[in-house]
Formats: C-alpha cells, sequence, structure tokens
C-alpha cells in the first residue's frame, strides 16, 4: 500500500516546495520538477511511494538521479549544442531509459526506486519515472539533503558500490559504466559524461537487493518534503510567519535575515561554484553572511567569522512564504531568511567529516562545529 502520494497540483505545488526546502540551494529546477508532476498527473498516473519495510528484501533497488551542474545556462551553451548538431527543443529527460537500462545490463528489471536526494526536480523525476515503470519508490534517499558528490551519501558510507551505472542524457547518448577504482572516480565519470551532454545527463546507479537498501536509506524524507511544502502554506493562509513554521517543523534554527547583496558563480568541472552575500535586516542590522556554494550551501561565515557548515544544512528561503531558492535562482535584492537544520549523524563522524562531507573536504581550513553548539543546545 502507498504511504504517500501526490493526487492534486495542490500537492505538487507543496512537495516542490518541501524538497526546495532540503534542496538547500541544489537539487534541480523546481520548473522542471512541477512540469513533471504536473504531467504525470495529467496522463492518469499515479505518484505515490511507499514505507521501506514494503520493499521486498530480494527486490532489485538502484537511484537515479541527473547529474551536472545546476548553473543557468548561457550562450556558449547554445553555441555548443548547435555545434554538435543538436536541437534544444529535441532535448528531454531519458530517466526511464537510464533505469532501463540498467535493469537490461542486470538481466533484472529494477523493481523499486530510490532518490538519490532530496531536490525540486531530483526528487520528483525518480517518482514520476517509477510511475510510467509501474515500479515503487521508497519514501526515502540516500542523503537526507541535495549533495554535490557521490561522497555525501549512505552508499559511500556504508562501502556500498555504485557501479554498474547507466547513463543516458538529454540526446539520448547511452553508456554503461560497469566498473570505476573508487567513489571519487565514479564521480568523475559521471561528471564528464555530464559534461560531455552539454546539458547533463541522468543515470541510475547503486542497485542493491531490498535487504541492503534497508539497512543504508535515510527514511521517511518524502512524507518530511510534503509536510514542510504543507506546514509552510498553511502558515500563509492562515497569516502566521511559514518561515518559522517550517523552523518548529524540522526542529531547526532561523540562522539569518536580510537582502541579497551580491552573488559571485562560476561554471566548473559539472558544478556550479561560487558566494552570496547577505547583509543583515531587524534583528541582525549590521551583520554580514557570507554563504559558499558547490551546487548546495556548504559554508558560511558569519562577520568574517566561520559559522554554520556541512554537513548541517543550510536553507535560503524567501523570508515572506518561505519558498526556497536554488542558486540558479537566487538573486541579488532578493529578501531572504536562512534556515539551519542538524545534519544526520551519520555524516557528522571524525572520519567521515574530512573525507566527505565537511569542511575540509570542500577545501576549508576551519573545524566543523555542531550547528546546536554554534546556536545553543539541540533542538
Amino acid at each position: 500500500m502507498p504511504k504517500g502520494r501526490i493526487v492534486t497540483e495542490q500537492d505538487s505545488t507543496d512537495f516542490i516546495n518541501g524538497c526546495l526546502f532540503m534542496g538547500t540551494g541544489g537539487g534541480g529546477s523546481p520548473k522542471e520538477g512541477m512540469a513533471l508532476l504536473t504531467g504525470a498527473l495529467a496522463d492518469g498516473l499515479e505518484i505515490a511511494w511507499v514505507d521501506v519495510e514494503d520493499v521486498d528484501d530480494d527486490a532489485q533497488t538502484a537511484q537515479a538521479f541527473s547529474m551536472g551542474s545546476i548553473a543557468p545556462a548561457t550562450d556558449e551553451t547554445a553555441e555548443l549544442i548547435a555545434d554538435h548538431g543538436l536541437d534544444l527543443s529535441q532535448a528531454r529527460t531519458h530517466m526511464v531509459e537510464a533505469i532501463q537500462e540498467l535493469g537490461d545490463h542486470l538481466g533484472s528489471p529494477i523493481a523499486c526506486l530510490v532518490p538519490a536526494e532530496l531536490g525540486a526536480s531530483n526528487s520528483p523525476a525518480p517518482l514520476v519515472a517509477a510511475a510510467r515503470l509501474g515500479i515503487d519508490v521508497v519514501d526515502g534517499d540516500y542523503a537526507g539533503r541535495a549533495i554535490p558528490d557521490e561522497m555525501q551519501t549512505t552508499p559511500h558510507i556504508h562501502n556500498k558500490p555504485g557501479t554498474p551505472f547507466s547513463s543516458v542524457d538529454d540526446w539520448g547518448n547511452t553508456a554503461i559504466v560497469t566498473k570505476t577504482a573508487n567513489p571519487l572516480m565514479l564521480e568523475r565519470v559521471g561528471k564528464m559524461l555530464s559534461i560531455a551532454g552539454i546539458t547533463g545527463t541522468t543515470m541510475a546507479a547503486t542497485p542493491l537487493p531490498g535487504a541492503e537498501m534497508k539497512a543504508i536509506v535515510v527514511q521517511d524524507t518524502l512524507s518530511q518534503c510534503l509536510a514542510i511544502g504543507r506546514a509552510a502554506r498553511l502558515a500563509r493562509e492562515t497569516g502566521d510567519d511559514p518561515v518559522a513554521a517550517i523552523v518548529d517543523l524540522v526542529a531547526g534554527w532561523r540562522l539569518f535575515d536580510g537582502v541579497v547583496t551580491r552573488k559571485d558563480w562560476e561554471d566548473r568541472d559539472g558544478y556550479m561554484f561560487g558566494e552570496t552575500m547577505i547583509e543583515g535586516t531587524g534583528k541582525d542590522q549590521g551583520r554580514k553572511l557570507r554563504v559558499w556554494f558547490k551546487n548546495e550551501n556548504h559554508i558560511t561565515w558569519l562577520d568574517g567569522e566561520p559559522w554554520v557548515c556541512s554537513p548541517d544544512l543550510i536553507s535560503i528561503v524567501d523570508s515572506a512564504t518561505a519558498i526556497g531558492f536554488t542558486n540558479t535562482d537566487l538573486a541579488v535584492g532578493h529578501v531572504v531568511s536562512v534556515v539551519g537544520v542538524r545534519g544526520l549523524d551519520i555524516f557528522r563522524t571524525s572520519d567521515v567529516l574530512d573525507a566527505a562531507t565537511g569542511p575540509r573536504y570542500f577545501g576549508f581550513d576551519i573545524d566543523y562545529q555542531p550547528i546546536e553548539s554554534l546556536l545553543g543546545g539541540s533542538r
């Protein structure tokens, strides 16, 4: 029996907005995610997810996701597309084909999908692909947020191989990678395929039997995203503070309120790197918050001093609506609130921090401090 469903356009909007919050600046385009959901509903498909315990232990599972930079398209992008004899109007997502290609290679069809992460298109995409294939999606994911690298996922932490994996890009170019030397190389090979595809690629990876998936999946996160979006909407409808409603629901912290005064970014190596500067307002008047992102938000400095960092979550939302921003869409002049949430314990151990999830992994000589220590107590 399905544990959760998206039945209406309002459900779709609430789900997308919850995914935007948990996407922490990455996780894909909300417009693309909304188009996927509403298109599937218009086709009469059931969009649903099941409890992890309802998945058979011997079911063939895999994660499905898009890979590539979230940077906005440029004139150079259009030129590359034209130079390679392609037509942007013909581009489309090939996630269904990627899932089928992996199943064909394994000799066993994929019976259940696990979203790789939480994000405004990277969570809807496997839901819709599963609906079109008539297979299950588990109520969970492998990161508990959006992340830029394979190294920030539970399969990596638990030494589960991501290979073999399939890649089908927007033009239908198809590849099967049977083995990589290690997860770092899996990330590199996948990124190179996404760069070759110009507009990214769609992948199906980490084939695991249901029993192994159950042991490492972050549970109940799709239901959480729907609840977050609903909570913010209901607060808006009743005249309450939607940011406060989300903070209460996720047991988080309202870190900062302000106006975006600068955003610098570059599209490099298949990622969008950059920094956002926010000038404080209200209780934060006269203060400055700097946020560094690699697709997602990972490092902050408050008045020049290192502050909240990954693996704790840093989400930038519209102060009036609590609808999150991707770093693709965040712009100078936006009035924002920054919300922090405690990251998962599995990503906060000392060995994992330096190797995969903390400031030093991202290249900063900063000692990670848990958000609850910085903000004065657990929530």
